[in-house]
């Protein structure tokens, strides 16, 4: 772990991978440091936003190098159902990847827990892992210039949900008419770090 000044008002940790990044984010969240108002995961490294003038960020990365985060252990932010029409346009593709048939693919989708690890790539965007290691794919070889909102996707050991229309070489699992992004919602985001997440089938 190294911990380095971010600004003049942050303190950014580099670990060594995202089981690391998110036992860290879980033992932040149960003791956060006085004076940090965010904690930002990234797939290797965690943000701790300071307020100016309340503390001193020497002070807060003291406090980091004092934790001793668990293995294992992840931030809980609540739970999410996300309904799916499982009928993407690469399904046959991730089922012959995974090899598994296409209604295997979706049981095996459906009953992982998934957690939202990191946020990126767009507002809104959630980067799921779950508790099922077989799912590991790689990105398309060919990006294509428009994935429609709402769209459930794979990538790595990565699940997300498209918050909106944009490019993107995910492979396409399916659909959700869930808005995981909603800026006149507080907050505008349904997948943030630490929330759990349970895909199902809908009818």
């Amino acid at each position: 772990m190294r911990v380095l000044n971010c600004a003049d008002w942050g303190v950014l940790v580099e670990v060594g991978g995202l089981d690391e990044a998110l036992a860290l984010q879980a033992a932040l969240e149960e003791r956060r440091p006085d004076g940090v108002t965010d904690v930002v995961p990234a797939a290797r490294t965690v943000l701790l936003r300071v307020e100016p003038g309340r503390t001193d960020p020497a002070a807060v990365a003291e406090a980091v190098r004092r934790l001793r985060p668990r293995p294992g252990r992840r931030a809980d932010a609540g739970e999410l159902e996300v309904p799916v029409h499982y009928d993407g346009a690469d399904l046959a593709d991730i089922a012959a990847h995974l090899g598994m048939s296409e209604r295997e693919v979706v049981a095996a989708h459906t009953a992982a827990t998934w957690t939202v690890a990191f946020c990126g790539f767009a507002p809104g965007f959630g980067y799921m892992v779950s508790d099922d290691p077989r799912f590991r794919l790689p990105r398309r070889s060919e990006a294509r210039t428009r994935v429609p909102a709402g769209a459930v996707a794979l990538a790595g050991e990565f699940t997300g949900v498209y918050p909106r229309s944009s490019p993107g070489g995910w492979q396409l699992l399916g659909r959700t008419e869930l808005v995981v992004w909603d800026t006149d919602r507080d907050p505008p985001a349904l997948l943030r770090p630490g929330v759990r997440v349970r895909f199902r089938e809908a009818p």
